[in-house]
């Protein structure tokens, strides 16, 4: 049984308890409304909410107008869904044509069109629809648990996908199913639209963080993608893949901090200089696979570009790092 089953049932009793204690007629009609009201997120709910009351308005005053001239017959009926749903759905209320349609379909029923009848369907609109806005923003359930768990798990499957690069880079006769592509890409997926689901029910200054991240994720993926189309072109072992496998190494760990430590974008830096010294390649074979090779450098370093956009930089480590390297030199 899911959540909003739960806060559905509420609603409704909630709805037609307050609407048979006003003495207001047809309090099941203030279930039915609360049913419709019920929504995922506080700000879903706020929003399908003013668009079924002003829709149902709307439906409301045309429906007697239409009533009044043309009666109460069935073909009637017709007439106002083919004037009133054009112009519910052009004034921006089109979530609430059903609710409308509820509505004038109980004032077709009962055959009479008076004030009083028009204040009865008012009434039960604001029972029905404020239960279900009632019960939408007493409770929503926490969500940064799971969140955090989904990152995790992204940020392990990262992990274990800069491992596979790194042993396909040493050994490029390697098979790998790539199911950790696939796997990534379904939970970036899910994670994206926790987040948004999380920051809808933030009606105060959303924390859109959950969903930068995610975000992020996708974009890295996208990049990763590409890096292994680069990698099937490395099909001998070559000491630039043995090189650019260390950077792997340390990126397999760096994934899982929360904070950029530029660790591995200090050691890109450092090897595309040692590139530089190198001899150039002897044979087409050999250079067509060192051209692989610094493409792919290329792609890890817009991949750590994004990674440093959006993550805490931690400036200290690479730093020190940078530093203790320099010592080594001089030395």
């Amino acid at each position: 049984m899911g959540f909003r089953v739960i806060k559905t049932a509420i609603a409704t009793l909630m709805a037609i308890f307050i609407a048979d204690a006003l003495g207001v007629p047809g309090a099941n009609s203030a279930g039915l409304l609360a049913i419709l009201g019920v929504d995922v997120t506080r700000k879903r709910s706020l929003a399908s909410i003013t668009a079924r009351f002003f829709a149902s308005t709307l439906g409301l005053l045309l429906a007697f107008g239409i009533f009044y001239f043309l009666g109460f017959h069935i073909w009637v009926l017709a007439i106002y869904i083919l004037v009133a749903f054009p112009l519910i759905a052009r004034a921006g209320f089109k979530e609430g044509i059903v609710t409308s349609s509820v509505v004038v379909f109980r004032v077709f029923s009962g055959g009479e069109i008076s004030w009083h009848v028009l204040l009865i369907q008012v009434e039960l609109l604001i029972i029905g629809l404020g239960s279900a806005m009632v019960v939408n923003f007493l409770y929503m359930p926490k969500t940064e648990d799971k969140l955090l768990e989904t990152r995790r798990e992204v940020d392990a499957l990262f992990s274990g996908i800069f491992q596979e690069i790194a042993a396909s880079l040493r050994d490029p006769y390697r098979l790998w199913d790539g199911k950790e592509i696939t796997d990534a890409a379904r939970k970036i997926d899910e994670g994206y639209a926790l987040a948004k689901r999380a920051a809808e029910n933030q009606m105060i200054s959303p924390n859109e963080a959950w969903t930068a991240y995610f975000i992020m994720r996708k974009e890295q993926l996208s990049r990763i993608e590409g890096m292994l189309e680069l990698i099937s072109q490395v099909y001998h072992r070559i000491p630039q893949g043995e090189f650019v496998a260390v950077l792997f190494d340390r990126l397999s760990v760096d994934v899982n901090q929360e904070e950029y430590t530029g660790i591995t974008e200090q050691m890109l830096a450092e090897l595309e200089e040692e590139f530089k010294k190198m001899e150039m390649p002897s044979t087409r074979e050999e250079f067509e696979m060192r051209s692989a090779i610094l493409q792919l450098c290329r792609e890890l370093s817009l991949y750590l570009a994004v990674s440093k956009k959006n993550k805490a930089p931690i400036p200290r480590i690479a730093e020190k790092r940078g530093a203790k390297r320099k010592q080594a030199s001089i030395k």
